[in-house]
């Protein structure tokens, strides 16, 4: 009506008849309790308060539209923000692949990485700060997950190159019954995974009072010989690479290792989305050394 300043034709840019639309206006104005139009035989008049109503009128309708773009983008999959909280022990050895698939296959994915320990990252996904975890499976914690498994990895024994054991393979678990072994601080999940394994065969472990806050620091005592450690398989090429001074031991079958997999809120509007983006991911994992585990 603004911009036309004559009902009918104000009537056929919006499609309705009329009679329709000054019945509509005349409502509005009863509602609001004030005249927003002067109506002559010629052309409408707008009040200077009916001016002001079509201003708010405009933003009113432009917010409209963008909630229902919004909307619209949401229904498509791999659109808008996606919070993925990740493990430290896993972000630095998993995220080049996981960017690089995002980056060539959903690139209309606005993609937030936050790396956090598995405490932190569960108390973020019950809150609705996160989105999707990372970690290792089950992902535990006091609100119920949903969980997809991606692989498993086996955990490899890190010496210095000078020791007994460096380089073999097949060696049992109960070696660790003789040995010094460094842990992560605490809040790590591989740091209690190790611990687990050590109980299993009643070893101790922790190596006095040492600890490391990563993955890189812990093989950095190991090359300095404080002792030894336990690294996830796809952290060994990365994190033995950076010193010249370590060896890899193997475990005998069944080795010790871990489940990563992928860790939602149940009944997610995006259980879908993420069920494909899991398949995305266990087939570009595949040339890592782990075995894919299918849902």
């Amino acid at each position: 009506m603004v911009e036309h300043l004559h009902f009918r034709e104000a009537a056929a840019a919006v499609g309705t008849s009329q009679p329709a639309l000054s019945g509509a206006l005349a409502a509005l104005e009863e509602a609001l309790g004030a005249q927003l139009v002067e109506r002559t035989t010629r052309k409408v008049i707008i009040t200077p308060l009916g001016e002001r109503v079509a201003v708010h009128a405009r933003r009113a309708l432009a917010a409209l539209h963008s909630l229902t773009e919004e909307v619209e983008v949401s229904r498509r999959p791999f659109t808008g923000p996606l919070h993925l909280g990740v493990i430290p022990t896993v972000a630095p050895y998993l995220l080049p692949t996981v960017l690089r698939l995002v980056r060539e296959s959903y690139p209309d994915l606005d993609l937030h990485v936050h790396e956090e320990r598995t405490p932190s990252l569960l108390e973020g996904l019950a809150a609705g700060r996160l989105d999707l975890l990372l970690l290792a499976l089950p992902a535990g914690g006091s609100a119920p997950t949903r969980d997809i498994p991606l692989f498993d990895e086996d955990f490899v024994l890190v010496t210095p190159p000078d020791h007994e054991l460096a380089g073999r393979v097949d060696v049992p678990r109960d070696v660790l019954l003789d040995l010094d072994v460094l842990l992560l601080e605490e809040g790590h999940c591989l740091r209690d995974q190790a611990l687990d394994l050590c109980r299993e065969v009643g070893a101790e472990a922790g190596g006095g009072s040492t600890r490391a806050a990563g993955l890189s620091t812990l093989v950095q005592l190991v090359a300095g010989g404080l002792g030894v450690t336990l690294l996830p398989a796809t952290a060994l090429e990365v994190e033995a690479g950076r010193a010249d001074r370590l060896a890899a031991v193997r475990f005998a079958d069944p080795a010790p290792g871990r489940r990563i997999g992928l860790a939602a809120r149940p009944g997610s509007a995006r259980s879908a989305e993420y069920d494909r983006f899991a398949d995305s991911l266990r087939a570009v994992l595949r040339d890592l050394p782990v075995r894919i585990v299918s849902h």
